[in-house]
């Protein structure tokens, strides 16, 4: 988008503004149906107001009067809710930006007329956005945990939930870290491989690398009780801070070796551990998850979920990256099973409409396979979006530090589409055509609106009519578009 010029851009919203205007009228050979709404966005052309037709019979006895189905009648998973993750990159990337700016920025995440985000994600200790490692408690030996402080956090993690909870009190917040403490790693080290080339050292030694399929955690049970309460005591801080964690999980990818905050894990090592992390977390009212599965192998679900104590404690599966290759076996073998798609993947620092687009196919088929909630990774970072160990990443909002501005990127479109009218609670509704007009979805909220996502992956403006409930709804697509149409309740009858 770099040949629009500033003032185009700013009317379209892809820097600090809140509100887009809606394009100009169509002349109005269609009635509107009231109370309905549309946005539509292409490349350039970000959350197009467009006007929705009345709904109109649906031809009893008539095969191919509609090209798909939204099935009303037989909704699917619950909802959860949607959001991303808050990283200490993110609140530093915000204190270059004035007051106003900063307000309004986090406005376009969580207000309720605006992306609305009501679950999100955040980091037990430093992750690899963070500003530098660290955990709670690097003292050696520290099975008393005599030295745990989330002081860190009140700089960074703390105000910048507390900033989210300000537009949204309700938010929902889940936890898990990149590496316990050095002193309870085999290592002895946070980090788990060496650093890329061209990337900061680390100090790791190659005697410290570890790799996948090996348990990097001591497997003894002081460990594990010592690192149990070591979540307890974080859940128990935020608390103290008025931010409740209601749901943990053991390990980001456990079974990657990163030359950033990592450690690995094999499935017996964590059925060993959940126990332990399961009558802590009870202790505070926050449940346990299983993940976050990087892996498509099911076998490692499997494989824990045989342990009887460590099913026990399991409430859900987090999936990302290569996990979602598991979600069919995943949705089969454990149809009862909450599953979260916990991160997307994190791109470049391209932020472009082709990655948006990559994007919501991979979304989809969460939705598909039965994911419930859907994390976005980095919800904010500054202009090149790189990390300490390297990398640089992707983002909704990218800050510019010199010229203290922002913008939102195309991911952040495509996260409203969703975001803001799915609200939690709401069905899954599948979408059915054997016609090929199959790329959507759609939910029924809990106050019976339904919400439709399509999108229109072609170069030109396509038609399609939907059925639901007796009722038929027909659309002109946009060129290149995603589009999401909100039908107020009552609408259907």
């Amino acid at each position: 988008m770099t040949d629009l010029s500033v003032s185009r851009r700013a009317a379209l919203g892809l820097i600090g503004a809140t509100a887009v205007a809606p394009v100009a009228a169509r002349a109005a050979e269609t009635p509107a149906l009231p109370g309905a709404l549309w946005f539509s966005t292409q490349a350039d052309a970000p959350w197009q107001k467009q006007s929705v037709p009345v709904l109109a019979e649906v031809s009893k006895g008539s095969l191919f009067g509609t090209d798909a189905t939204i099935n009303i009648a037989n909704p699917r998973q619950t909802m959860a809710g949607f959001g991303a993750c808050f990283n200490e990159l993110g609140w530093v990337a915000l204190s270059h930006l004035s007051p106003a700016d900063r307000h309004t920025a986090m406005a376009t995440l969580f207000a309720p007329d605006q992306a609305a985000f009501t679950l999100c994600r955040t980091p037990v200790g430093a992750n690899d956005f963070a500003r530098r490692w660290y955990s709670y408690d690097e003292t050696p030996g520290d099975f008393d945990l005599k030295s745990f402080s989330t002081a860190n956090d009140l700089q960074t993690l703390i105000p910048y939930i507390k900033a989210a909870q300000g537009f949204n009190p309700d938010l929902k917040l889940w936890a898990s870290p990149w590496s316990p403490p050095g002193w309870m790693k085999k290592n002895g080290f946070y980090a788990m491989a060496r650093p890329w080339p061209g990337t900061p050292e680390t100090g790791i030694r190659n005697d410290q690398t570890g790799h996948e399929g090996e348990d990097a955690f001591i497997q003894e049970d002081r460990y594990f009780d010592a690192y149990a309460r070591y979540f307890r005591r974080y859940v128990e801080d935020y608390a103290r801070a008025g931010i409740t964690i209601g749901t943990v999980m053991p390990q980001n990818e456990f079974n990657s070796a990163q030359p950033y905050a990592s450690c690995t894990w094999t499935p017996q090592g964590l059925a060993r551990f959940l126990p332990f992390l399961g009558r802590e977390m009870d202790k505070v009212g926050a449940r346990v998850f299983f993940g976050t599965l990087e892996r498509g192998k099911v076998e490692m679900l499997d494989a824990v979920l045989a342990d009887p104590k460590a099913a026990a404690v399991i409430k859900g599966v987090g999936v990302q990256w290569d996990g979602k290759r598991a979600l069919p076996q995943i949705a089969r073998q454990y149809p009862q099973m909450d599953i979260w798609a916990t991160e997307w993947e994190c791109g470049t620092s391209a932020n472009d409409w082709h990655y948006a687009r990559y994007g919501w196919a991979n979304l989809r088929r969460y939705i598909e396979f039965g994911a419930s909630a859907w994390d976005y990774w980095n919800a904010i970072l500054p202009t090149g979006g790189l990390s300490p160990w390297g990398w640089p990443q992707n983002s909704l909002i990218v800050v510019d530090p010199v010229t203290k501005s922002w913008r939102l990127t195309p991911d952040y479109w495509l996260m409203r589409h969703l975001s803001a009218y799915v609200k939690p609670g709401a069905r899954a509704l599948s979408v059915d055509s054997f016609l090929g007009f199959d790329d959507n979805i759609a939910f029924r909220n809990p106050d019976d609106s339904v919400v439709l996502i399509a999108n229109n992956a072609l170069g030109q403006k396509q038609k399609v009519r939907y059925a639901l409930g007796g009722k038929a709804l027909a659309l002109e697509l946009p060129a290149d578009s995603l589009n999401t149409i909100v039908l107020p309740a009552g609408a259907l009858g």
